[in-house]
């Protein structure tokens, strides 16, 4: 059975909100296998400058060796929920899809991207830090960090464990819309 946890972020979660929620997300196990927990996060922001921004729903799915994730947003709570869950759906049959496809090419993505990237970086003024993540790394190749890059909806890069390389390397999308590749070393 799939471990569905609900939290709301200036919002209350009432009992009808929660039955809704969970009784809804719980029938996603349905359409994938491998999956493990679902993790809906609901939100409102009352000073957003659009009525349809007030509400916000995040849906995040973890299995083995995949994550997926959609957020949405609308006037209403269940409205933006319906819809983060629609397009959860869709990432479904998108992850399932390639996954029984294939792997991809297997070609490596050239030093000279990764140079081009560390070069951007090394005149920038120190920043502060203001949000922190913490995530699990599940290992996967080159083609399976791009399609979880597309899943998750990331625009500009996606940190993951290359089991090629044996490190922690980051993928990111350079300005003419090709991929560059850091793997990383200990010193």
């Amino acid at each position: 059975m799939l471990n569905v946890e609900i939290f709301g972020h200036d919002l209350k979660v009432d009992e009808t909100l929660n039955e809704y929620v969970e009784g809804r997300a719980s029938k996603l196990d349905r359409y994938i296998n491998d999956l493990e927990d679902a993790r809906i996060d609901l939100s409102h922001r009352a000073s957003a400058r659009e009525a349809n921004h007030r509400y916000k729903a995040q849906i995040t799915l973890r299995g083995k060796k995949f994550v997926l994730r959609a957020e949405q947003k609308s006037d209403q709570i269940q409205a933006a929920f319906d819809a983060a869950l629609e397009r959860i759906q869709r990432q479904i049959e998108r992850y399932k899809g390639k996954r029984y496809r294939g792997k991809g090419d297997g070609a490596s993505i050239s030093d000279e991207a990764v140079e081009e990237v560390a070069a951007l970086y090394e005149d920038e003024p120190e920043e502060q830090v203001v949000r922190r993540k913490k995530f699990l790394l599940h290992p996967m190749n080159e083609g399976e960090a791009i399609e979880q890059m597309r899943l998750l909806g990331h625009q500009n890069f996606f940190v993951f464990y290359d089991m090629e390389a044996s490190s922690v390397s980051v993928l990111y999308r350079r300005a003419d819309g090709d991929y560059g590749l850091i793997n990383t070393e200990l010193a």
